[in-house]
């Protein structure tokens, strides 16, 4: 029987005996552990209750019996001509167009100053006491949201507030008493600020961990060709932390379709005209106050799927304009 040998001298083996290894029971716990118990653990909390909540959206249960009858796409129907609800999926919408954008620019601006924005000349550093302006920025982040929301409530509350109390006394008397949250025109915009204020500082220190990982070679070799500091953030900086930027968006726009939180502490009702109603507080009303679990389930079917949705235009987005695939071309 003759053998085939490759140049080496030794017997060639098949590709297929490679691969194929007998099961022992060392491999099969691995398996076991390390891939069917997560495996388990996924379908049973994540898995299951999502499609439990999809049989739920497709009934009237109320939520306190065991009684519920199968209605099937009607709850759905009733919520897309939900005024309510429309405003607050567009209330949605918005903060998660302008909350990521605003917190990313802030951070990026931050972070690029206490990394690289020091002197023109010299080696490549941050601002001077850089360590105190992250460990500044960074504070808001470790205080719970619903205290975030409640000190921002306090502050902008029109009588005994910090805010209009301010705005008085450096002579903007047309703020005295303004109720910022009570104004449909502002209290939108003041919810923003407070998350923003909330997101700002942990992003800040995502991005300096982004910019510090990165060669000072090339910002030195960006200076030596004459190209100044906003340049350098916006095409030498920026790109090189594109994947980080990305998924800080991505977290930042979830954030912000939930939002709960922070509206249910500084607006409850949902603001003026439901200025500033989410998704997330109408599902907590219709479910709670409503007892119509079914409907509100509906809700939450939907949020999740925006949500998801909002995710692969995210990644859409990045990959149609070049994401890592461009940075890495650029490198070569």
């Amino acid at each position: 029987m003759t053998q085939d040998v490759v140049p080496g001298g030794g017997p060639k083996r098949s590709a297929a005996r490679r691969r194929r290894r007998p099961l022992t029971f060392d491999r099969a716990s691995f398996m076991v552990v390390f891939l069917g118990l997560p495996l388990a653990v996924f379908v049973i909390f994540v898995v299951s209750p999502f499609v439990q909540a999809l049989w739920y959206s497709l009934t009237d249960w109320s939520g306190f019996s065991s009684k519920m009858n199968f209605v099937g796409f009607d709850n759905y129907v009733k919520l897309f001509h939900d005024d309510i609800f429309l405003r607050a999926v567009r209330n949605n919408v918005e903060l998660a167009i302008v909350v990521p954008i605003v917190t990313i620019v802030l951070a990026l601006t931050l972070a690029t100053l206490v990394t690289i924005g020091g002197s023109g000349t010299g080696t490549v550093r941050g601002l001077r006491n850089s360590g105190l302006y992250r460990i500044v920025s960074f504070f808001p982040y470790v205080i719970p949201a619903i205290v975030i929301g409640l000190i921002w409530a306090q502050v902008f509350t029109p009588t005994s507030g910090v805010l209009d109390a301010l705005l008085s006394k450096i002579g903007l008397d047309g703020f005295a008493n303004y109720a910022w949250l009570g104004d449909a025109r502002t209290a939108m915009p003041a919810s923003m600020f407070v998350m923003v204020w909330g997101f700002v500082g942990f992003y800040m220190v995502l991005f300096i961990a982004a910019i510090r990982g990165i060669d000072p070679e090339v910002f030195e070799a960006a200076r030596i060709d004459g190209a100044g500091r906003f340049r350098t953030a916006i095409f030498l900086t920026v790109p090189l932390i594109r994947d980080n930027v990305q998924t800080a968006y991505i977290y930042l726009g979830i954030a912000a379709l939930d939002a709960f939180v922070y509206m249910q502490a500084l607006n409850p009702g949902g603001g003026p005209q439901n200025s500033t109603l989410v998704m997330p507080q109408q599902l907590f009303t219709t479910a709670f106050a409503k007892g119509q679990f079914g409907y509100s389930t509906a809700m939450g079917v939907v949020l999740a799927a925006v949500t998801m949705l909002f995710a692969l235009v995210v990644f859409t987005v990045n990959a149609l304009t070049g994401g890592s695939n461009r940075i890495a071309k650029g490198r070569r």
